[in-house]
């Protein structure tokens, strides 16, 4: 069926009854290209039926689909003429992983970090009314993305639509039915209801009629409203968005295409912002990303038979040096704790969470409340180290400033995937720690150039820190270049790795290992380079950066 699909209106001439074939071919197009490239298998497994129903029902390019975080659009992709791209998904001048405007003009909103479709979907429901436009904007959230607390202040903002009569239409995409059990036929039945206009219609009607009877009109209504809310808390899961002033629905099954389809087209007509809750299954229709979803969350090339990852290397990652070193500094002292922001398993946290349970926390997407709830428990003598993805920790800047760098507690920030990360693409560079940490008041920035390296540092700030401190490290394997040369870190200080005559290279972090290759082919043609591994980006060695300028007329900063 899906070599029919070249256009976004095509999948409208496929027959109702061919839905669950197209579904399955989609699932094998997924899994055959994306064992092969690596990417964001489990999500893109389960969200299947639920894109088509929003393809059946949506008019591409003119309704806007907004992706939360944006890892599970690989098949709105397929769906928008997009095939293709598959054979370079994530690849350098390849198609993106995430939704890119540049791309496709299906693709209404960029995203690649979480929490944020909510707003970004209020903010086009304001210019549609400003434009006089008629387009359905849909935001798609889910993954945990409503751990962030940024949701909820769209949330907050959103009920506003209700009384100036706007459509607005939220999937919430629950793959771990951690909301609600799903309540059968009263669900259903109240879905049905609850979505057709007259009803909405119905509702203010009565209510009106009753006010407009003298002297117990209005507490007629009260009363009425107090029974409908009764009546309400003991079916319907979604009361919390009900009051707030969205309209809730479900939850119904995801993987249902006709359902979805009317629950959208009813949801269309309403003057009033919706909220679909969807159930799937993350992984549906491979056993291992069934069973282990988490693991084929973001997977790299694997086998399709085994479901067991590619490996190119035995040696250790970086992760996975920072994450022992942590455990086995954690054994000798029970003042390390480790926080993660949803991440347990990318960051390495997941294996200090089975030693010690009661020292680990994951807080969810939420890394402004992470960097605070750190400074708290610094503030009381604990040790917190917080490992997250650079690219995430910019979310919270001003905590770093205000929570942490003012009082200049000691947290220890692991920044994992930092510098360039290739496949993830632009939303996911860890290229703006350095600038946007040495600006901080009282932050210490340090950045190996091997796995010892690494796992020194991580043991010299747990036991020496005086203030906030960031380690940054890059994804993929721990280097061992240099590391017979280690020397004991001393703080604010470099090491000269190798004298030069023509120029020095001051090489910081993982760079390093390309910058060792430049002084291989240069010393091939003829020039002696010296080669320095600054360790700390601030505060930075200005002692050696003195002598360098004294011996060189020529220094290079990589």
């Amino acid at each position: 069926m899906l070599e029919y699909i070249n256009d976004p209106n095509d999948i409208k001439q496929i027959q109702p009854e061919d839905y669950k074939l197209l579904a399955k071919d989609i699932r094998r197009f997924l899994l055959r290209n994306v064992s092969r490239t690596g990417g964001h298998l489990a999500s893109n497994l389960g969200i299947v039926e639920l894109t088509m129903a929003l393809h059946l029902v949506l008019d591409f390019p003119k309704d806007q689909l907004i992706f939360d975080v944006g890892h599970q659009s690989y098949v709105h992709k397929i769906l928008t003429g997009r095939k293709n791209g598959f054979e370079n998904l994530r690849q350098f001048h390849g198609m993106s992983g995430f939704p890119k405007r540049k791309e496709s003009d299906c693709d209404a909103f960029h995203s690649g970090h979480s929490s944020m479709s909510l707003s970004a979907a209020l903010g086009m429901v304001t210019a549609r009314d400003i434009n006089h436009t008629d387009e359905t904007i849909v935001a798609v959230i889910g993954d945990g993305a409503l751990s962030g607390g940024m949701a909820y202040e769209a949330l907050n903002n959103m009920a506003r639509l209700r009384k100036e009569k706007k459509n607005l239409i939220i999937i919430l995409n629950d793959n771990k039915m951690s909301i609600a059990e799903n309540v059968g036929g009263m669900s259903a039945y109240l879905n049905k209801v609850r979505t057709r206009k007259e009803y909405v219609e119905f509702k203010g009607n009565v209510e009106q009629s009753l006010l407009r009877i003298p002297g117990i009109g209005k507490e007629l209504t009260t009363i009425l409203k107090k029974s409908k809310d009764s009546i309400k808390q003991l079916f319907v899961p979604g009361m919390y968005f009900e009051d707030m002033g969205i309209t809730y629905i479900g939850p119904i099954d995801g993987h249902n295409v006709p359902l979805m389809v009317d629950t959208l087209n009813r949801a269309k007509q309403l003057d009033e912002p919706i909220i679909i809750h969807v159930v799937t299954k993350k992984g549906k229709g491979y056993r291992p990303a069934e069973q282990n979803p988490a693991k084929f969350h973001g997977i790299s090339p694997f086998s399709l038979k085994t479901g067991e990852v590619l490996k190119k290397s035995d040696n250790p990652s970086n992760t996975a040096v920072f994450s022992d070193t942590l455990i086995k500094e954690a054994k000798k002292d029970k003042k390390i704790v480790a926080v993660t922001a949803a991440m347990p398993d990318g960051t390495g946290l997941g294996k200090f969470k089975n030693h010690f349970p009661d020292r680990f926390f994951d807080v969810g997407i939420a890394e402004q409340h992470a960097v605070t709830f750190c400074a708290g428990m610094a503030s009381r003598g604990l040790k917190p180290v917080f490992a997250v993805y650079s690219t995430f920790l910019q979310r919270g800047f001003d905590q770093i400033l205000h929570d942490v760098a003012i009082g200049n507690y000691p947290v220890i920030f692991g920044l994992d995937r930092s510098g360039l990360v290739g496949a993830d693409g632009e939303t996911h560079q860890g290229i703006f720690d350095i600038p946007y940490l040495s600006i901080i008041p009282n932050m210490t920035v340090m950045a190996p150039i091997n796995g010892r390296e690494l796992s020194e540092m991580l043991k010299h700030t747990l036991h020496h820190a005086k203030g906030p401190t960031a380690i940054k490290y890059s994804r993929g394997e721990a280097s061992s270049l240099y590391e017979d040369q280690f020397e004991e870190l001393h703080y604010g200080k470099g090491q000269i790795l190798k004298e030069g005559k023509e120029a020095v290279i001051i090489a910081v972090g993982n760079i390093f290992e390309e910058a060792d290759k430049a002084e291989k082919i240069l010393k091939e043609e003829g020039y002696e380079i010296g080669l320095v591994n600054p360790r700390y980006i601030k505060p930075f060695d200005q002692e050696l950066i003195m002598k360098l300028s004294q011996t060189y007329d020529k220094i290079m900063i990589a």
